[in-house]
């Protein structure tokens, strides 16, 4: 059964390459949902899977890459309104 959640991230997170490696990492995993950056700087996705796999991608995201500086994630756990069937970099500001 998946769960989803949904996080904002920010600080150093934009131009460093975090969305392309959060879509590889939750392709990967098997994991599901979509990843963008807002206008305000910080970096928003919803990713399904299971908790296990929940948990430790929220490890993964507080990390980063080697050029990410995380200063605040916000984690709000959901149960999904509906399944994604992919995982997705959405380059324009809108979902």
């Amino acid at each position: 059964m998946f769960s989803e959640i949904y996080c904002v991230l920010r600080g150093k997170v934009q131009r460093v390459g975090f969305r392309d490696y959060i879509e590889g990492y939750a392709r990967e995993h098997g994991m599901f949902g979509w990843v963008r950056n807002n206008t305000d700087g910080s970096v928003e996705l919803v990713i399904q899977g299971t908790p296990d796999q929940l948990k430790e991608c929220i490890e993964v995201l507080n990390q980063g890459t080697p050029l990410t500086r995380v200063e605040s994630l916000s984690v709000d756990w959901r149960t999904p309104a509906k399944q994604f069937d992919e995982f997705k970099v959405i380059t324009s500001y809108e979902k």
